[in-house]
């Protein structure tokens, strides 16, 4: 028997989520494949995909947590971001190799946030050619890297707000820092990428740091070095289920049901929303069907 096999045995590793603070340079496979080693189980997995260059909060689930992860809402991101203006490059990253040089220093502020004004709202966004969106069933960045040619459909996106933090002077560049709320499925490497286009002198995004994702922000989060020296989950199912969606209290009857996956009453809630027994414990995800809910997810089941 393996030593994580041992482990495991010993000490079963519980259900819940674990709030990484993402390092440069490592891939969210990374990430899972590390935790996977700090807390002996197989079992993990991600919500939310962080480039290597990326830094901040990555949701993982462990053991049954995984079956949570696809029902997260995790439909609104926040990002500060460093845009460098006065270059673009193949993948509109730091990553990538520059494809043309312009002389920056001189955009003005008001040229800057006018730009970022066209590109607040409800806007229609052409993602990053080395993006992960799917074309024929294979990712863009596979073809891109490939060396064949990616024609990407623009895309409607929100970006609720794109605010300016710092702007930096040098040689031939202008440095901005930004604050980046949006929709999830926007790119902010695409935001750095346009708004270098609408200004003449190109941009690309040079350091980004997600600060939130849906209801996980930093303030949970640790660093995989914290959770070596103190393994343990951010949050076990229960608490997982009460921070990510709306909470129904039900009676005994009513949780012995939906953990045998029967329907119940509705609740008259939108969404998806969590049912809790007597007991204070997850019971269901449920979502409401006319008159009844039904389990989209029977996260306590019966036996």
């Amino acid at each position: 028997m393996s030593d994580q096999s041992s482990r495991t045995a010993r000490n079963p590793v519980p259900p819940g989520l674990l709030v990484i603070d993402k390092p440069a340079g490592m891939t969210s496979h990374d990430v899972v494949a590390r935790v996977r080693r700090i807390m002996g189980t197989r079992r993990v997995g991600h919500a939310g995909t962080l480039d290597p260059m990326a830094t901040g909060v990555l949701v993982l689930g462990l053991e049954r947590a995984t079956k949570l992860l696809g029902h997260l809402a995790l439909d609104t991101k926040a990002y500060l971001a460093t845009i460098r203006l006065g270059a673009a490059t193949t993948t509109d990253d730091a990553d990538g190799e520059v494809v043309s040089r312009t002389d920056a220093s001189a955009v003005s502020e008001d040229a800057v946030r006018a730009g970022i004004g066209s590109l607040t709202g409800e806007i229609r966004q052409v993602p990053s050619a080395v993006s992960a969106v799917k074309v024929n069933g294979r990712r863009a960045y596979e073809l891109a890297r490939s060396g064949e040619s990616v024609e990407l459909a623009a895309r409607p996106v929100t970006v609720s707000r794109f605010d300016v933090l710092a702007l930096r002077r040098g040689e031939g560049t202008t440095e901005l820092d930004v604050l980046v709320e949006c929709s999830s499925g926007t790119y902010v490497r695409a935001l750095a990428r346009d708004l270098g286009e609408a200004l003449g002198v190109g941009g690309h995004l040079g350091e980004l740091r997600r600060t939130r994702v849906g209801p996980f922000g930093l303030a949970t989060a640790r660093t995989l070095e914290k959770l070596e020296a103190e393994p343990g989950l951010s949050m076990d199912l229960d608490q997982a289920v009460e921070t990510a969606f709306p909470r129904r209290n039900v009676d005994a009857a009513t949780a012995r049901a939906l953990s045998h996956g029967r329907p119940v009453a509705a609740a008259g809630v939108e969404g998806t929303y969590g049912m809790f027994d007597p007991g204070g414990r997850a019971v269901a995800l449920v979502r409401d069907r006319g008159r009844t809910a039904k389990a989209v997810l029977v996260i306590t089941p019966a036996g």
